[in-house]
Parts: structure tokens; sequence; C-alpha cells
């Protein structure tokens, strides 16, 4: 799926440096650092699950 993406001008300087500097596309890098935040949210969301798992596992047995 196609998307346009405008980047404010320091933000895309800075991302066109890193893209050179790594010999990567400015794409490559905007895919793998939405890749990152996506699987840094869920690992938060299963983190709060197991927590609440574990503080209430009474009440779930309970509940079972």
């Amino acid at each position: 799926m196609a998307m346009t993406l405008r980047l404010p001008e320091d933000l895309d300087a800075k991302l066109t440096e890193r893209a050179r500097r790594e010999g990567r596309s400015k794409q490559e890098l905007a895919i793998e650092a939405i890749r990152d935040a996506q699987e840094r949210a869920e690992l938060k969301v299963e983190d709060v699950l197991a927590e609440l798992m574990d503080s209430d596992a009474e009440i779930l047995d309970y509940l079972k």
C-alpha cells in the first residue's frame, strides 16, 4: 500500500543523513522504525496483561 509521509525539515535531514551513512533507503529506515514502535507497544500491552494475571490470579481462579 502506498503512502505519502511529510516530515519536518529537520527530521527529514536526519533521516537522509542516516540513510546515506548506512547505505539504506529512507523508506527502509521508516518501515523499520514503525515496526520497532509497534513491537514496543505490543510488549507493553503483554507486560500489563501478565502483571494483571499475576496480581489478580486469585480472582481469575474464582471466576473459572
